[in-house]
């Protein structure tokens, strides 16, 4: 296992580097906050919040192999280790908790240093999109629900959605009106400044303008809370005292919290990942969430996990490299030993709208939506994670998503992409029988393409489609397997059930187009005489050829199939690109697409560029129908370029003029189909456009006029 040291580091671009700075101090100044909070949540005084933000991160800067992921001192592990103390009967903040949470820390390390060893890292990539959308949404929503109360005056919030509405509510109850003010003001100030100047670091001038209040204004007076003061100085180094708690529950405690931590962070590092366009080393990545939690171990502090908020703050301010990482390490090490003293007067207000307006930053609601209107199931999958992380927990979100995932892919696995396939007349390759009127089966014979690997839940989806086609006519079944690469034992006795039911009934049945791994598996499990009796052969061709059936093969119907030239092959193949490609919505796209080059025509000013079109070497019915729609836009087109209406009208009808010629003269048969078709678009632009149709019609007319 190769292990690359400060990859993302190496050949540093010095463009980056204030970008890397800025956000570096932005995140070290968040993490104050957010670490001393978690680390009294985790059972530990609150400075050492702020020592799990020196060496740990900078161990993972230089151990990980994505450019922006910030590791922390976070919720998740912070909340179940000071679950587990109370579990083992040990008082939060005593000197048994002081002792105990490093040891529970070092055997999260071990565990994630064999999950390291056994290349656990692997499993995330079975997790789908949805899920990690879905995770990321439900972790974001749970810290921010957990910061609202401090907005409101009083503490954070632990567990999950019921215990934090309720702590939520009870704190309305008591609501501190100056720190709410304060509070909304900075978010409102932070979401108005993403939008409108997202480069500047306003979170800085924010925290900078809050210790200015807090020194010259009566803030404490007014109940506005600001960080405790910490003691100066940096964590010691020491091995935790194994002999605190017992080896049994430390194993069973920190495998839980190791877990959790290798989950999360995996899932939320390749969430960043695939949404900036790079690549992370899973396993590698382990290895730095392990360095890191052994730096915390020896440092006393609690497991530390990857900082979805920390990391959105970071993407927020463009950081580019783990050099962010380590300028945040670093200048919390320059504030613990000589700027203590600034943290007290840090509102706590302003602080808490910091970190919210990262958090909503990394929200994915929008992909809950979007999957909402093109795939219902997918959008289930998003918000199964997200709602079990938020109601919960993480671990349990994350293992629901992973089932509802599961569970999809079976169920559309189930129920594969399936098409019987017909030939077009002087063609030679097979095609779906539903694409158009002029594919048509071959006489007698049933070609089948499945396009998913056989098991038992969509096998009898197989045979079905087969036994119901199958008539008195039916010589021969031939599956086009080119979509199978694998089958399980059942479906192999359903594929065997079948090939007997058939040869009952006189039909042949072959296998045929599938890769040469799957004649080894029909031999294992049990199908071997299908490829002995000559049933499974290399092509769809071979196999009508083994039936004595040879091209040009005879189609249903009595349909002319004699070889004809590539001209007329040309000609015959009418279907036009837009209306394979996008099918119902062909009308739609076509507008679309049209709109998109006149917005490009501010630009460029190539108004000849328009009449051919964005796709190349388009049909000409396609170019037809493009002109019809560019004529609708005719008026649009002339206050964009400034040129004359009717010079832009004429060179259309001349480049229409061009398209017929060609039609003409390369597919004489075709020219009275253009006429007819362009009668049908002359009505279609007629009711659209009339201003244009008459400006249209009066030029064929002077043309024709002028040629007489």
């Amino acid at each position: 296992m190769k292990i690359k040291f400060a990859q993302t580091i190496r050949n540093y671009d010095r463009k980056n580097l204030g970008k890397d700075l800025v956000a570096g101090l932005i995140i070290m100044a968040v993490s104050i906050p957010i670490s001393m909070g978690y680390a009294q949540i985790a059972g530990l005084p609150a400075v050492y919040g702020l020592y799990g933000s020196v060496f740990p991160i900078l161990l993972f800067a230089l151990f990980s192999t994505s450019p922006q992921f910030i590791f922390g001192v976070d919720a998740a592990p912070a909340a179940l280790i000071g679950a587990a103390l109370l579990d083992l009967y040990i008082e939060s903040g005593s000197k048994e908790a002081l002792a105990a949470v490093p040891v529970l820390t070092a055997f999260v390390a071990l565990w994630l240093f064999a999950f390291y060893v056994m290349r656990a890292g692997k499993l995330v990539n079975y997790i789908s999109a949805p899920v990690m959308g879905g995770f990321i949404t439900g972790i974001c929503t749970t810290i921010i629900l957990m910061q609202v109360p401090k907005l409101l005056g009083g503490t954070a919030g632990t567990g999950e959605f019921f215990e934090l509405a309720e702590h939520i509510a009870e704190t309305v109850g008591e609501i501190n009106l100056p720190s709410l003010a304060l509070g909304v003001a900075a978010l409102v100030i932070l979401l108005i400044a993403k939008k409108l100047i997202p480069k500047f670091p306003m979170a800085v001038l924010l925290m900078a303008a809050g210790a200015l209040m807090t020194k010259y204004l009566p803030m404490r007076a007014w109940g506005i809370k600001t960080l405790d003061a910490v003691e100066p100085g940096l964590p010691v180094w020491s091995l935790p005292d194994f002999t605190a708690v017992p080896v049994r529950e430390a194993v069973t405690i920190s495998l839980s919290v190791a877990v959790v931590i290798m989950a999360e962070t995996l899932l939320a590092e390749n969430n960043f990942a695939q949404k900036n366009g790079y690549r992370i080393n899973d396993n590698q990545e382990i290895l730095a969430f392990a360095m890191g939690n052994l730096a915390a171990a020896l440092t006393g502090c609690c497991p530390i996990n990857g900082s979805v908020s920390r990391t959105a703050m970071g993407e927020q301010y463009q950081a580019k490299t783990q050099l962010t990482g380590i300028v945040a390490g670093l200048s919390m090490i320059v504030l613990l030993l000589g700027g203590t003293g600034f943290i007290g007067y840090l509102p706590v207000p302003v602080l808490t709208a910091i970190v919210i307006s990262a958090l909503l930053g990394a929200t994915e609601f929008e992909l809950g939506v979007w999957l909402w209107k093109v795939r219902r199931m997918e959008c289930l999958i998003f918000a199964g994670a997200f709602f079990g992380v938020l109601m919960l927990g993480t671990i349990n979100g994350v293992l629901i998503g992973i089932i509802l995932s599961f569970s999809e892919m079976i169920i559309r696995t189930a129920k594969p992409a399936r098409c019987f396939l017909g030939i077009q007349p002087g063609h030679r390759h097979f095609r779906d029988l539903k694409e158009g009127s002029q594919i048509h089966a071959v006489e007698g014979v049933l070609i089948y393409r499945f396009s998913s690997n056989l098991f038992f839940a969509n096998i009898q989806v197989l045979k079905q489609d087969i036994e119901d086609h199958v008539t008195d006519q039916t010589r021969a079944v031939i599956l086009d397997a080119s979509g199978i690469g694998s089958m399980d034992i059942t479906a192999a006795d359903g594929l065997g059930m079948l090939y007997q039911s058939l040869k009952e009934k006189g039909i042949r049945f072959y296998m045929t187009e599938h890769i040469a791994d799957l004649n080894e598996q029909l031999r294992k499990l049990g199908l071997g005489y299908m490829i002995e009796e000559g049933s499974v052969r290399r092509t769809i061709h071979i196999a009508l050829k083994d039936m004595g059936i040879k091209r040009p093969y005879p189609l249903e119907g009595g349909v002319d199939n004699d070889d004809r030239s590539a001209s007329r092959k040309r000609a015959d193949n009418r279907v036009q690109e837009f209306v394979w490609a996008f099918g119902a919505e062909t009308e739609e796209q076509i507008e679309k697409q049209i709109l998109l080059q006149i917005e490009q025509l501010k630009e460029s000013g190539d108004v000849e560029n328009l009449l051919h079109g964005r796709w190349s070497h388009m049909e000409a019915m396609d170019e037809d129908e493009w002109l019809e729609h560019l004529e609708e836009h005719l008026k649009e087109i002339v206050n964009i370029s400034g040129k004359d209406e009717k010079t832009l009208a004429r060179r259309l009808e001349e480049h229409r003029r061009e398209v017929h010629d060609r039609i003409a003269t390369e597919h004489p048969e075709l020219a009275e189909r253009f006429k007819e078709r362009r009668h049908v678009l002359d009505e279609h632009l007629k009711q659209r456009r009339p201003e244009v149709y008459e400006l249209v019609v009066s030029l064929r007319e002077k043309e024709e006029t002028d040629l007489k």
